[in-house]
């Protein structure tokens, strides 16, 4: 009686979409195993392995790809730039003269070590909780003041009398890169990751830049090497290296297509809404909005009209002037109780006035109904009824095109509101003066 013949085919990989079949075991009439492929593409992708989160390209956003490759380059130019300006840093202190004393290169870079920790928790204070919601500028902008922390560090040597200034200042600059960028990059991260596998994303992340960090050590060892003794051939290396590292920086974050709702993507998606009725993607509008900071390209949106600029969340109170708060009681009593916001049309702006029992639901529909009335807007006319209209019937059709159409449409990506209020409503048969 004849047996069953049995095959064991053995395949590689984490993802569904990106198995290969490395063997095949039959036992007809002896044991055979077959190998498929070549042994170098095993070790290749085993190699791939420490470099690329598991199960990629299915495990992490399509932007992903792009992003660290020019993410990649701009880093390998950072550090063959970094042996240049240590170079001449270390010059500046004395490394190699007789003159020099161990204490006063010590005392010196002690001084710049302080000045750039001091700076690191000043940043923090002052822009830590809007790193989050405009992620893809400060990480343009991180890596602007690394550029501008390596030019003092290559000018300090030219100017002795001024040396320690001048460190201090590249040592500011930088620290805050340090701030910026490590939390811009956790953000990315969460941005990447479809299947939570953030943690993943991060370590691969660490093994590239450090792949990254290696090559560009030695070809900044090399660069130095050879323009040894010519100021002029530092000069122009470097100018070069800065050029194409922010050119780098700049198509990295052109790459991301971030799915999350700050100002500037709420206004861009809601004014297209509101005149054509769809919703853009996120890398239709990615196209769109701002990577510098908004100051820096008012030259370029003159004539556009930038809604999220004419409107203040989470406005202080007690900043209203009197006839403000009389018509903001007249006009808004019968409709607060209804949501958990009131807003105020005051010099030429659209301020937002939070409840302070408001979730993060409550806070993005409070900035979509401000951005309506801003973009209905039109010379002294008041819009609160129009735009109140706008929001009963296109609300909810709005937030669920932006559901189906991949936007996390759960919250607000903005500043943490340091102001809020709390309001009730009452008959009172007293007439307010």
């Amino acid at each position: 009686m004849a047996a069953n013949e049995l095959v064991i085919e053995e395949w590689n990989g984490s993802s569904s979409t990106k198995l290969f079949k490395t063997a095949t075991i039959t036992a007809s009439p002896s044991l055979c195993i077959c190998r498929s492929g070549s042994r170098f593409n095993h070790v290749w992708r085993r190699v791939l392995q420490a470099f690329v989160p598991e199960g990629f390209p299915s495990s992490v956003t399509p932007d992903y790809l792009p992003f660290q490759v020019w993410d990649s380059l701009q880093g390998l130019s950072t550090y063959i730039r970094t042996m240049l300006s240590t170079k001449a840093l270390l010059s500046a202190i004395g490394v190699g003269e007789k003159s020099a004393t161990v204490i006063g290169a010590t005392f010196q870079w002690f001084l710049r070590d302080l000045t750039g920790m001091l700076g690191g928790v000043l940043f923090t204070f002052y822009q830590g909780s809007d790193l989050d919601s405009n992620a893809k500028m400060w990480r343009l902008v991180a890596d602007l003041m690394n550029d501008l922390g390596m030019l003092m560090d290559l000018l300090s040597p030219l100017f002795p009398s001024a040396f320690l200034f001048v460190v201090c200042l590249g040592s500011l600059s930088r620290s805050f890169t340090g701030v910026a960028s490590g939390a811009t990059r956790a953000a990315l991260t969460q941005h990447f990751a479809l299947q939570n596998n953030a943690a993943d994303i991060s370590a691969k992340e660490g093994s590239q830049e450090t792949m990254a960090t290696m090559i560009g050590m030695a070809l900044g060892m090399l660069l130095a090497h050879i323009t040894m003794g010519n100021s002029l051939a530092i000069w122009f290396c470097f100018l070069f290296l800065t050029v194409f590292h922010m050119y780098a920086n700049y198509k990295a974050v052109n790459c991301l297509a971030l799915t999350s709702l700050n100002f500037e993507r709420s206004s861009i998606l809601l004014q297209h809404f509101m005149k054509t009725g769809q919703v853009l993607s996120p890398v239709q509008v990615s196209s769109m909005e701002h990577v510098l900071p908004t100051w820096t390209t008012t030259w370029i949106s003159r004539n556009s009209k930038l809604l999220h600029m004419q409107v203040d969340l989470g406005l202080r109170v007690s900043s209203l002037g009197r006839q403000e708060l009389m018509e903001l009681l007249h006009s808004r009593g019968s409709h607060c109780e209804e949501v958990k916001y009131l807003l105020v049309e005051r010099k030429g702006s659209i301020s937002v006035i939070v409840h302070k029992d408001a979730i993060a639901t409550d806070v993005l529909q409070s900035y979509i109904h401000a951005l309506v009335m801003a973009n209905l807007t039109d010379g002294n006319k008041s819009t609160h009824s129009e735009s109140q209209a706008w929001m009963n019937k296109q609300y909810e059709v709005f937030v669920q095109k932006l559901k189906s159409s991949g936007w996390k449409s759960e919250r607000l990506l903005a500043p943490s509101l340091v102001w809020t209020a709390n309001w009730m409503s009452k008959p009172s048969d007293k007439k307010i003066d």
